[in-house]
């Protein structure tokens, strides 16, 4: 379960920025977040906000590069531990609007929970060579830290926990040594931290090629589970086949006692997306992992939004502890029946053309207090209140119509 990732310089972010998953000590939803056994809470659900170009997505393609940088090489030599859903691989460049940054590491930190253990693993980039790195663990609930390695360019330093002979610390300059470790041994502190890298879903809007390829599970058992969560959104498709000649796909509908088949292409564009983003979302629900999605409400109808949120945050359907992370220009989701103010987050440039992000839960009114749980989030963030589209009010404003 993520608890925190952290990173700088990269893409429109230049200083250092964090998401937090650790819930706030606010009242609302606390019967959805996901308990920790003597640590805090995390949030089930994330979602980023903001006007085009403020830096949405790029917030989660830095967490997709980190999984990219780590996860690539193992996928490449076939060394993976647990299943992967066809992963969507990002690349990474430094900040550009200023004379230094290009020359200057691109950082990142994630501080995650796996099993019964929470981890904090860095890692410092420059022209594609590691310039530092480490990895350090304790038991969750506990106070003592330990290191698994350090690492500065060339010099590795090894933790007790696996300081054993014969472990290698010479590793290509562009390689982390999470993954050479991974890759080159059977360390059980590393294979629990590859297998957390590796659970992570990342999808994003127009790879539908990718997602379709999702959904068609030669399992029965799988294919019954995606039919039955799309029945229960209004979805009426009683069955999927994969024609190996034609190398197309076609969903079927009984109608009166009579199947009927169309091609996948003829499905709305709204089906196409649900059951391209379905199947992946319920794997991470089985398996209590992370699915970073980018757009999650393009072409979804919002009631099929609020019933994807909704699985997150219902821990009769969690057990396991699943995250969601995604970016949304939805309003109508923006409610608070559907979100925890430490839910909602924003992404906006500054006058200096930084991304930056913050949460609702951070902002204050103008007599200093939160804003209430009770406020109209969607009204109160169309009218400027909250920062991250202040033009959207002169937009809307009356006059500007006349």
């Amino acid at each position: 379960m993520l608890c925190q990732f952290s990173f700088q310089n990269f893409r429109s972010y230049k200083s250092e920025t964090t998401f937090d998953f650790q819930a706030t000590a606010i009242p609302e939803f606390a019967d959805t977040l996901i308990s920790g056994n003597k640590a805090g809470d995390l949030l089930p659900v994330g979602v980023i906000y903001g006007p085009n170009g403020g830096g949405k997505s790029n917030l989660l393609n830095a967490l997709a590069y980190l999984i990219t940088v780590v996860v690539k090489p193992i996928y490449l030599m076939d060394k993976t531990r647990v299943r992967m859903i066809y992963p969507q691989w990002s690349n990474s460049k430094p900040f550009l609007f200023d004379g230094d940054s290009k020359d200057q590491p691109t950082s990142f930190e994630i501080y995650f929970r796996k099993n019964k253990n929470e981890y904090r693993y860095y890692l410092s980039i420059l022209n594609e060579e590691i310039v530092m790195e480490s990895l350090h663990w304790r038991t969750i609930g506990g106070k003592k830290t330990g290191t698994v390695f350090e690492r500065e360019q060339s010099n590795i330093t090894l933790g007790a926990s696996i300081a054993k002979n014969g472990i290698n610390r010479a590793v290509n300059p562009k390689m982390p040594y999470l993954t050479f470790l991974a890759i080159t041994y059977d360390i059980p502190i590393i294979v629990e931290v590859q297998t957390w890298f590796e659970s992570c879903i990342v999808r994003r809007y127009g790879n539908s090629d990718i997602e379709r390829l999702v959904m068609f599970s030669s399992d029965q058992t799988a294919q019954q589970t995606v039919i039955r969560a799309l029945n229960d959104m209004g979805i009426d498709i009683t069955g999927y086949r994969y024609d190996e000649n034609e190398k197309k796909i076609y969903t079927q509908r009984t109608v009166n006692g009579m199947t009927y088949e169309m091609q996948f292409e003829d499905e709305s564009d709204g089906t196409q997306k649900m059951i391209g983003i379905l199947p992946a979302i319920l794997v991470a629900l089985h398996e209590g992992s992370l699915v970073i999605v980018d757009e999650l409400d393009a072409k979804l109808h919002p009631k099929l939004l609020r019933y994807i949120i909704g699985l997150f945050k219902n821990k009769n359907i969690n057990i396991h502890g699943a995250q969601l992370l995604f970016t949304s220009q939805d309003m109508t989701t923006m409610k608070n029946t559907v979100f925890r103010r430490d839910e909602i987050w924003f992404a906006a440039l500054n006058e200096n053309h930084e991304s930056e992000i913050y949460s609702l839960y951070e902002i204050r009114r103008e007599d200093n207090e939160r804003v209430n749980s009770t406020a109209a989030f969607d009204k109160q963030y169309l009218e400027g209140r909250y920062g991250a589209d202040p033009y959207l009010s002169n937009m809307l404003a009356e006059e500007n119509w006349t």
